[in-house]
């Protein structure tokens, strides 16, 4: 069938949840960079493989793991310890890899993030699209401000448009603000060190349409304020209810956090 990596630092809290959506496949491996609570417990308890290697990226990791952990099948499935596959997703995954030519390398994937029990559907712009699944050998990983993206992939890569969930702030806004202060910064160190190509604003790749996208936007005046406005308007997040209005007042924060990271960096030049 194929096997599973999960990434994890401190994840008591999602790893059960994660694990119990996978109970599916007979392959996972936990990849920990050092928890301090019971993740690796879990882990082992679950029947997962464990390996422990210190996070500096999670491009850095995802390719450690790619090279470390002694897979059982020929495709790979990377999820996080707030996400869950859904049998739909399971079904959708399974059918893609069975009809894969050899030509293709790998899948992007999309996610519902989910707060408060209510799918985000518009305020979080779905679909968004990450390359997660793909062929042992076949592709890398590169860093992409706090995030990563495929790297040097041998082949092409297709979409599995059916989505897995994402729950995002399982941990409460708290931790989700902390996190994500982290995040800005790097978003902005990485804005700095990326040149804008329409190239990329032209692709038909949602991965890297957006990346040019963002390039092109976040330093913009007004931008934290318009991004609300798009989607909490013009994408209809207002019908979300309370979560909606919630969502895109973060995603407006954190636009804003980005900025002020850029600023900071600009007066350091």
């Amino acid at each position: 069938m194929l096997s599973i990596l999960i990434l994890t630092k401190d994840e008591e809290t999602d790893l059960p949840g994660c694990l119990a959506s996978l109970s599916w496949c007979d392959d996972i491996h936990v990849i920990d960079s050092g928890s301090s609570d019971r993740t690796v417990e879990i882990a082992i308890q679950s029947g997962a493989q464990v390996q422990v290697n210190p996070f500096r990226s999670f491009a850095q990791q995802r390719n450690w793991a790619l090279d470390h952990c002694l897979t059982r099948h020929e495709w790979i499935l990377f999820l996080d310890a707030d996400e869950r596959s859904t049998p739909a997703f399971t079904e959708a995954v399974i059918k893609a890899i069975a009809s894969a030519p050899p030509s293709i390398s790998g899948f992007y994937c999309c996610w519902k993030t989910i707060l408060d029990g209510r799918w985000l559907k518009r305020s979080d712009n779905f679909p968004k699209w990450q390359f997660r699944l793909l062929r042992r050998g076949c592709a890398r990983f590169a860093d992409s401000g706090h995030g990563q993206k495929e790297g040097i992939v041998k082949g092409s890569i297709d979409y599995i448009s059916e989505p897995y969930l994402h729950y995002a702030f399982s941990r409460g806004w708290g931790h989700w603000v902390k996190k994500h202060k982290t995040y800005a910064k790097k978003d902005a160190i990485a804005l700095l060190g990326q040149s804008l190509s329409l190239r990329a604003l032209l692709s038909r790749h949602g991965s890297h349409r957006n990346t040019a996208i963002k390039r092109l936007v976040r330093g913009s005046p007004g931008w934290p304020l318009l991004r609300f406005a798009y989607s909490y308007i013009l994408k209809g997040g207002f019908l979300e209810g309370r979560q909606g209005l919630e969502y895109c007042q973060r995603m407006m924060w954190y636009e804003r956090q980005i900025q002020q990271e850029l600023s900071s960096l600009n007066d350091t030049h």
